[in-house]
Protein backbone atom coordinates (compact mmCIF):
# COMPACT_ATOMS: atom_id res chain seq x y z
CA UNK A 1 0.00 0.00 0.00
CA UNK A 2 1.43 3.27 -0.59
CA UNK A 3 2.20 5.78 1.54
CA UNK A 4 0.44 9.17 2.79
CA UNK A 5 2.16 11.68 0.79
CA UNK A 6 3.56 14.75 2.28
CA UNK A 7 0.76 17.07 1.59
CA UNK A 8 -1.84 15.06 3.17
CA UNK A 9 -0.40 15.34 6.47
CA UNK A 10 -1.07 18.69 6.99
CA UNK A 11 -5.03 19.96 8.36
CA UNK A 12 -4.91 22.85 6.62
CA UNK A 13 -4.23 21.72 3.35
CA UNK A 14 -8.00 20.43 3.14
CA UNK A 15 -11.08 23.11 2.46
CA UNK A 16 -13.52 21.02 4.93
CA UNK A 17 -13.55 19.63 8.35
CA UNK A 18 -15.56 18.09 11.20
CA UNK A 19 -14.55 17.67 14.32
CA UNK A 20 -15.99 14.31 15.99
CA UNK A 21 -15.60 12.24 19.54
CA UNK A 22 -14.08 9.09 19.92
CA UNK A 23 -15.72 6.30 21.67
CA UNK A 24 -14.85 4.15 24.38
CA UNK A 25 -16.07 1.24 21.74
CA UNK A 26 -13.85 2.35 19.08
CA UNK A 27 -10.89 0.96 21.23
CA UNK A 28 -9.25 -2.21 20.19
CA UNK A 29 -7.39 -4.81 23.13
CA UNK A 30 -4.06 -2.40 22.24
CA UNK A 31 -5.75 0.68 23.18
CA UNK A 32 -6.30 2.39 20.18
CA UNK A 33 -8.81 3.34 17.88
CA UNK A 34 -9.70 -0.07 15.85
CA UNK A 35 -8.89 -0.03 11.58
CA UNK A 36 -12.54 -0.62 10.90
CA UNK A 37 -13.92 2.26 13.17
CA UNK A 38 -11.68 4.76 11.66
CA UNK A 39 -12.95 3.67 8.23
CA UNK A 40 -16.14 4.58 9.69
CA UNK A 41 -14.94 8.09 11.31
CA UNK A 42 -13.96 8.87 7.37
CA UNK A 43 -17.45 7.45 6.32
CA UNK A 44 -19.24 9.86 8.68
CA UNK A 45 -16.62 12.61 7.40
CA UNK A 46 -17.28 11.70 3.69
CA UNK A 47 -20.79 11.69 4.17
CA UNK A 48 -20.60 15.52 5.74
CA UNK A 49 -18.35 16.80 3.10
CA UNK A 50 -20.63 15.70 -0.04
CA UNK A 51 -23.75 16.98 1.87
CA UNK A 52 -21.88 20.76 2.19
CA UNK A 53 -22.13 20.70 -1.78
CA UNK A 54 -24.05 23.72 -2.45
CA UNK A 55 -24.40 22.07 -6.63
CA UNK A 56 -27.22 19.89 -7.78
CA UNK A 57 -25.00 16.49 -7.04
CA UNK A 58 -27.22 14.15 -9.69
CA UNK A 59 -29.82 14.02 -12.11
CA UNK A 60 -32.98 11.80 -11.49
CA UNK A 61 -31.81 8.10 -11.92
CA UNK A 62 -28.07 9.01 -11.08
CA UNK A 63 -25.91 8.00 -8.57
CA UNK A 64 -22.68 8.14 -6.67
CA UNK A 65 -20.81 4.97 -6.14
CA UNK A 66 -17.78 3.88 -4.49
CA UNK A 67 -15.27 2.49 -6.70
CA UNK A 68 -12.06 2.09 -4.35
CA UNK A 69 -11.42 3.34 -0.67
CA UNK A 70 -7.52 3.74 0.16
CA UNK A 71 -6.87 4.16 3.84
CA UNK A 72 -3.22 4.69 5.30
CA UNK A 73 -2.56 4.62 9.08
CA UNK A 74 0.04 7.41 10.07
CA UNK A 75 -0.04 7.00 14.06
CA UNK A 76 -2.11 5.88 16.50
CA UNK A 77 -5.07 7.26 17.22
CA UNK A 78 -6.76 7.44 20.79
CA UNK A 79 -9.78 8.07 23.17
CA UNK A 80 -11.21 10.07 24.48
CA UNK A 81 -9.33 12.75 22.28
CA UNK A 82 -11.81 13.72 19.56
CA UNK A 83 -10.85 13.49 15.73
CA UNK A 84 -10.90 15.83 13.41
CA UNK A 85 -11.37 14.24 9.45
CA UNK A 86 -10.75 17.04 6.64
CA UNK A 87 -11.80 16.56 3.26
CA UNK A 88 -11.04 17.76 -0.33
CA UNK A 89 -11.00 17.14 -3.44
CA UNK A 90 -8.02 15.92 -5.29
CA UNK A 91 -8.94 14.01 -8.60
CA UNK A 92 -11.67 15.33 -11.23
CA UNK A 93 -11.88 12.68 -14.11
CA UNK A 94 -14.77 13.04 -16.77
CA UNK A 95 -16.97 10.78 -14.60
CA UNK A 96 -15.57 10.16 -10.84
CA UNK A 97 -13.34 11.81 -8.45
CA UNK A 98 -11.24 11.17 -5.81
CA UNK A 99 -12.38 12.88 -1.96
CA UNK A 100 -9.11 13.00 -0.02
CA UNK A 101 -9.47 12.79 3.81
CA UNK A 102 -7.38 13.08 6.75
CA UNK A 103 -7.85 12.04 10.49
CA UNK A 104 -6.34 14.33 13.47
CA UNK A 105 -5.98 14.19 16.77
CA UNK A 106 -3.80 16.54 18.83
CA UNK A 107 -0.41 15.01 18.10
CA UNK A 108 -1.22 15.24 14.64
CA UNK A 109 -2.14 13.28 11.32
CA UNK A 110 -3.16 9.59 12.29
CA UNK A 111 -4.52 8.21 8.99
CA UNK A 112 -5.25 9.40 5.35
CA UNK A 113 -8.15 7.94 2.91
CA UNK A 114 -8.59 8.52 -0.60
CA UNK A 115 -12.16 7.43 -1.90
CA UNK A 116 -12.85 7.35 -5.58
CA UNK A 117 -16.67 8.14 -6.59
CA UNK A 118 -18.06 7.34 -9.74
CA UNK A 119 -21.28 9.43 -11.22
CA UNK A 120 -23.66 6.44 -12.74
CA UNK A 121 -27.18 6.29 -14.15
CA UNK A 122 -28.73 2.67 -15.49
CA UNK A 123 -26.30 2.68 -18.24
CA UNK A 124 -23.14 3.06 -16.19
CA UNK A 125 -20.61 6.13 -15.45
CA UNK A 126 -22.41 9.51 -17.36
CA UNK A 127 -20.20 12.64 -17.38
CA UNK A 128 -19.70 15.26 -14.45
CA UNK A 129 -21.67 18.22 -14.98
CA UNK A 130 -19.52 21.76 -15.30
CA UNK A 131 -21.25 22.74 -12.28
CA UNK A 132 -20.27 20.21 -10.04
CA UNK A 133 -17.24 19.98 -11.43
CA UNK A 134 -16.73 23.84 -11.11
CA UNK A 135 -17.72 23.33 -7.18
CA UNK A 136 -15.26 20.20 -7.19
CA UNK A 137 -12.51 22.63 -8.49
CA UNK A 138 -13.14 24.90 -5.73
CA UNK A 139 -12.49 22.38 -3.24
CA UNK A 140 -9.36 21.07 -4.28
CA UNK A 141 -7.09 20.33 -1.38
CA UNK A 142 -3.78 21.81 -1.23
CA UNK A 143 -1.05 20.08 -2.63
CA UNK A 144 1.98 22.20 -1.70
Amino acid sequence: MPKAESWQLTQANYPFSHSTETRFADLDVLGHINNVKMAGLFEHGRGLFNHSLKSERRKSGQRWLIAAVSINYVAEAFFPEHITITSGISRIGSSSWDIASGAFQAHGCVATCITTIVLTDKNGPVPITDELRAEFESLLVNRT
